[in-house]
């Protein structure tokens, strides 16, 4: 294989890795901020679920001869859809909590669909797409907690 693949390959990582230690971070965060101890346990599940895919995504560039990416995208959260989480947490508001991390998600699969566009290697690809499966599973469930707060708020 081409080293531009390779190096291709790492850039998508690289940027996969940022993008899931911001969601581990917006997770880890959340879940310290909830008061509803469902929450606490969902958002510290997927906090975990992030670090383990930043592990893996690390792992995938040693393989190829990369340096892994050591933090988060440079703008942060404020880049990859957690912009409002600091207002939901003055908040202090469950339901702001589950809006802002739903938009966090809504990023993270729009990041995992771009990373799936590209040309990579067959394990590389296969690594991606059995994570972007969690990463929807992820978005999913929050995004029915999201409509069933605002369900309720409308009853």
């Amino acid at each position: 294989m081409a080293t531009d693949t390779y190096s291709s390959a790492i850039s998508v990582l690289n940027g996969l890795i940022e993008t899931c230690k911001d969601g581990e971070q917006g997770f880890r965060t959340s879940a310290e901020k909830v008061k509803d101890a469902s929450l606490k346990s969902l958002f510290s599940k997927y906090a975990s679920q992030r670090a383990g895919y930043v592990q893996e995504l690390t792992a995938a560039v040693t393989q190829l001869g990369g340096d892994p990416a050591k933090s988060g995208h440079v703008a942060g959260t404020l880049h990859r859809g957690w912009i409002n989480l600091k207002e939901a947490f003055a908040r202090d508001e469950d339901r702001a909590i589950v809006n802002e991390a739903e938009s966090g998600e809504d990023t993270a699969i729009k990041a995992y669909r771009e990373a799936l566009g590209t040309t990579l290697p067959a394990n590389v690809g296969t690594l991606i797409q059995n994570q972007y499966a969690g990463v929807q599973e992820a978005h999913n469930t929050i995004r029915d907690l999201k409509h069933s707060f605002q369900a309720a708020a409308n009853a």
